[in-house]
């Protein structure tokens, strides 16, 4: 499950668009905006490819943004 809100944070401190990010990832900015919400899931490229976009190295970073534990 991905951190909307530290995935949106993250985008914005580097000064991107939510547009610029999708069409980044080869999506529509509402296909973008369906697996930023937790509506579909990333894949495993995508994940990937916005790694390297928004400069995320350490893996606890990956985690905590792309594989947060859902809140029951």
């Amino acid at each position: 499950m991905t951190d909307t809100v530290a995935l949106k944070e993250l985008i914005g401190k580097k000064g991107l668009k939510m547009k610029y990010v999708a069409e980044y990832l080869g999506l529509s900015a509402y296909g973008f905006q369906l697996k930023v919400e937790n509506k579909q899931e990333f894949k495993t490229s995508e994940v990937s490819a916005l790694c390297e976009l928004l400069q995320i190295d350490s893996l606890s970073e990956k985690e905590k943004i792309f594989f947060a534990q859902k809140m029951i």
